[in-house]
């Protein structure tokens, strides 16, 4: 038996983030454990994108505060060898005439009145900063110069070796295998090592939020869906200095950046192929689903037209029915506080959410507001659905 303060489970770019703001936050015994390697399953698959365009007010403060973490992120975690591999290039997202105008259009305006700096660009503003892409059927294009990439491995291992010299165990290769309750409360973790008691304990389970709902009897509403990634050669630079580019007009809401040199890493933003439970494991990418994506990226980039194939893999997403995640306490078990079914835009808010769970985790006021997030949404009717409808753009 081993006794901490907090316990987290799972060292993905959440958990690792919040093990590294209870640490931050005064947390003394705290404890990761985490069925494979730290950053090793879906964080590693992420393609990386910054943004704080949202269709979901809650989602775009998440991500401002995020993005200031990330500008800032070997200075703000004290670590000369931190690194977010940050590529500050700008968002571009663009619609023609049609049902995806107006969410845009609305998204914008409220950027612009949180402050946020995003500008309305012409089609040849746009050509100018993304000259391989044609703009001529856009009705409206945003353009958010703080935003870009970054890698969510470097940032998961620069969060632990944070939360580690604060004096946070993470273990590896140690399964949690169910919740340990005393007297209607979290107790601690059973684990493939043993017994770790713990008062509270904090769910960062990505897909494997499932095992929440066998352990507790709790319904957790999330599903694994796995996504496909290219990387296309084309005959032309995609540069790190062009702006990354989301295509709400194409029927996949294609969204595109530089994979150095002349390849373009793309991907659908539309729902994918649902599993049956968890599964980590690389999926097959069909030469079917090349020629269709492809053919989305043809439609927009001309010159991708005779595009190549450098490589491709797939993604798992944990879903919820409102493509949002639950965060917070789960009022039914005190002691359990959760962070699931981020449905593709975990990274980019994992800064953010990572302080704000650690502060739920240790009873401290949240930056941020958790209520739109709460389990009981989905009881009462009260989705957090974004304007744009099923999709990861949310």
């Amino acid at each position: 038996m081993s006794q901490h303060d907090v316990i987290v489970i799972g060292a993905g770019v959440i958990g690792c983030s919040v093990a590294y703001h209870l640490a931050e936050l005064g947390a003394q015994r705290v404890l990761v454990l985490d069925r494979g390697q730290v950053g090793a399953g879906t964080s590693s698959q992420s393609s990386g994108i910054l943004r704080t365009h949202y269709s979901v007010p809650e989602n775009v403060e998440l991500a401002r505060r995020s993005w200031q973490v990330f500008d800032r992120f070997a200075e703000l975690l004290d670590d000369d060898q931190a690194s977010a591999g940050l590529v500050k290039c700008g968002y571009l997202i663009a619609a023609p005439e049609g049902p995806k105008l107006e969410p845009l259009r609305a998204a914008i305006a409220a950027q612009q009145a949180m402050g946020i700096a995003v500008q309305r660009l012409s089609p040849a503003q746009a050509l100018e900063r993304l000259p391989i892409c044609r703009f001529d059927d856009a009705a409206l294009i945003g353009f958010e110069p703080e935003a870009g990439f970054a890698d969510a491995y470097l940032v998961a291992s620069s969060f632990a070796r944070g939360a580690r010299r604060r004096g946070v165990t993470i273990l590896e290769g140690v399964e949690a295998q169910s919740l340990l309750l005393s007297e209607g409360r979290v107790a601690g973790v059973m684990s493939s090592r043993g017994r770790f008691d713990a008062p509270t304990v904090v769910s960062a389970q990505n897909i494997w939020a499932t095992e929440i709902e066998r352990w507790t009897g709790i319904a957790t509403p999330v599903r694994a869906e796995r996504h496909r990634v290219l990387a296309l050669a084309g005959p032309q630079a995609y540069s790190r200095t062009m702006p990354v580019y989301k295509d709400l007009g194409s029927p996949g809401m294609l969204y595109c950046r530089s994979y150095g040199g002349t390849q373009m890493l793309v991907s659908e933003g539309t729902a994918g192929e649902a599993l049956d439970g968890p599964d980590n494991e690389p999926g097959e990418v069909s030469i079917d689903q090349v020629i269709g994506i492809g053919a989305q990226v043809a439609d927009r980039f001309p010159c991708f037209d005779s595009a190549g194939l450098a490589s491709s893999w797939t993604g798992v997403y944990d879903v919820t029915p409102d493509w949002n995640p639950v965060l917070g306490h789960l009022p039914e078990l005190p002691g359990l506080v959760v962070g699931y079914g981020f449905s593709g835009h975990g990274f980019k808010l994992s800064p953010a959410v990572g302080r704000v769970l650690a502060q739920a985790a240790l009873g401290l006021p949240t930056d941020v507001s958790l209520a739109p997030y709460a389990l009981e949404r989905f009881r009462a009717g009260r989705l957090l659905s974004g304007r744009y409808g099923s999709g990861a753009v949310s």
